[in-house]
């Protein structure tokens, strides 16, 4: 079996488990480790995912992956995580769950822009680039990413 048709066979186990815990798949990645493998399971939610959480949802995974033979006789470790501030942002989901983020876009045609997502809908997405509203539609965008802000400009003001 390719290494893309047992992800896509882990990700059709473990998705209505996840969605039971009211988490979504983001990703399932299998790396060799030495004599093992590490199996990193990667989940979000519209809340975000607290450690409570991915410890509870762990052993749903594992008792899954246990219960099937999608793993093979190898040796594997487990890895549940949550994903990291420079993931890009490719559904529309992860563009509703940056509502309020400064995100820096690559166009298709060219270029490009930063702006803050005010806003997003199946279709597209809404930035506030320079106090001006910008509507993109998904398809128009290249790539795009959150960008990591220590301190925001209405977070100077408040410490003032």
């Amino acid at each position: 079996m390719g290494a893309q048709a047992r992800n896509e066979r882990i990700a059709e186990l473990l998705e209505p488990v996840l969605a039971e815990a009211g988490l979504d798949l983001e990703a399932v990645e299998l790396t060799p480790a030495g004599k093992r493998r590490v199996l990193r399971v990667v989940v979000d939610s519209d809340d975000g995912v607290d450690l409570d959480t991915v410890g509870e949802v762990s052993q749903a995974v594992n008792e899954s992956l246990d219960a099937s033979d999608v793993m093979g006789e190898q040796p594997y470790v487990l890895e549940v995580t949550s994903p990291g501030v420079d993931r890009p942002l490719t559904l529309p989901r992860h563009w509703r769950r940056s509502q309020g983020r400064l995100v820096k876009v690559s166009l298709v045609e060219g270029g490009d822009l930063t702006g803050r997502v005010t806003g997003s809908d199946d279709q597209g997405v809404t930035l506030d680039v320079r106090g001006r509203p910008r509507t993109l539609a998904y398809d128009t965008i290249a790539k795009a990413k959150v960008q990591v802000e220590f301190r925001r400009e209405a977070d100077t003001d408040a410490a003032d």
